[in-house]
């Protein structure tokens, strides 16, 4: 039996920084890790000024890829608007290939690899697998955690509302262009499409959707996957490359969560707090990964406060108005954004590749 303070199940970005955190103030942890690092990850791998002060980045020495992203691109139902970080804040992108297995390093923690199954409440502890006893538990192991499964499945149900499915793929394309593209609404989709470049030339192209409405829609995500393939071609981002993206499902993060139970905690997409406007997790998963660690260490109650809700909204209080306002009116923005058209742009992608098959034909 393998005994710590600590267990933390899942080495990603909110494990990893929860264990980190743990050890600036004293406190064994083990990690535990289905694959041994450096393991592929995929993901638009997008890092904001959060991310880097919460971890105490050295932009400038962190020792993999880091890109800056100076231009983002960005089109709303075909309407088209460029966005220069520099004028904001910056933006990056890193390869989680490589991210991961920095910050698990960084993190100083015991790792073991191992892939956690079963999850038991012993005495005033858990034990994992009837190998790994410790009397705080970590679930930082992404949707399918089974601390989660195990412990607050009954207690914090999940919403179809704000589930996403997405299909990405991350490849190395020479001359790759070095700005981000991100493309919300395309035909019909309620979500959005991306194009993020990283250093050394690698580009992660990807796209994602609501589970509610791809299950009533009449264009499926690999559909949409097609056509954002012949968009790349046309404007030529990506030409010649013979797709094969991998598909995955994850959560936004609901108003209400429950995170904590007694001496058992939820972490990052375990806990299902991606970013509502870009459902980005590196950043939710590092803060809610920070929080967690204060909270055994000080014995504090658990707290999301300062896990970001948005991606685009920035600090300080305009935004942070602006950021009630909508948390206020929920998932209403997103309907009346995006759904209240989704079904005629849909159709009218329906009838332009129909017109295309018959003159083709």
């Amino acid at each position: 039996m393998i005994e710590a303070a600590v267990v933390i199940v899942g080495g990603g970005p909110g494990g990893s920084a929860c264990a980190w955190r743990l050890a600036q103030r004293g406190i064994d942890s083990v990690v535990l890790e289905a694959e041994p690092f450096p393991r592929t990850k995929l993901c638009a791998g997008w890092i904001t000024p959060d991310v880097v002060r919460a971890l105490e980045m050295d932009v400038e020495r962190y020792p993999r890829g880091l890109l800056r992203l100076d231009n983002l691109h960005m089109e709303y139902f075909g309407r088209r608007r460029s966005w220069r970080t520099d004028m904001r804040s910056e933006q990056y992108s890193i390869r989680r290939y490589e991210f991961d297995d920095w910050l698990l390093r960084k993190s100083g923690a015991r790792v073991v690899t191992h892939a956690a199954r079963a999850v038991e409440r012993v005495g005033d502890g858990f034990v994992v697998d009837g190998q790994f006893r410790s009397r705080f538990l970590v679930g930082a192991g992404g949707t399918h955690c089974p601390v989660f499964r195990s412990l607050f499945k009954g207690l914090n149900p999940r919403s179809r509302e704000y589930q996403v499915a997405a299909l990405e793929e991350e490849f190395e394309y020479a001359g790759a262009d070095q700005r981000c593209h991100l493309w919300f609404g395309e035909n019909g989709l309620v979500g959005y499409a991306w194009y993020v470049p990283k250093q050394g030339g690698w580009v992660n192209v990807g796209l994602g959707g609501f589970s509610r409405y791809l299950a009533e829609s009449r264009v499926g995500l690999h559909e949409h996957w097609q056509a954002l393939a012949d968009k790349l071609a046309s404007l030529g981002l990506v030409v010649g490359h013979r797709f094969k993206p991998k598909g995955h499902t994850y959560y936004l993060r609901e108003r209400e969560e429950v995170c904590q139970v007694g001496n058992a905690y939820l972490v990052g997409d375990a806990a299902g707090l991606a970013t509502l406007d870009l459902a980005e997790g590196i950043g939710p998963a590092i803060q809610s990964g920070l929080n967690a660690a204060l909270s055994i260490a000080t014995g504090r109650a658990y707290s999301l406060d300062g896990v970001p809700r948005y991606s685009l909204i920035g600090a300080g209080s305009l935004p942070s108005r602006l950021a009630r306002l909508i948390d206020r009116r929920g998932l209403v923005f997103r309907d009346w954004i995006y759904a209240r058209n989704w079904q005629a742009k849909e159709a009218d992608f329906l009838a332009t590749h129909a017109r295309e098959d018959a003159t083709a034909s």
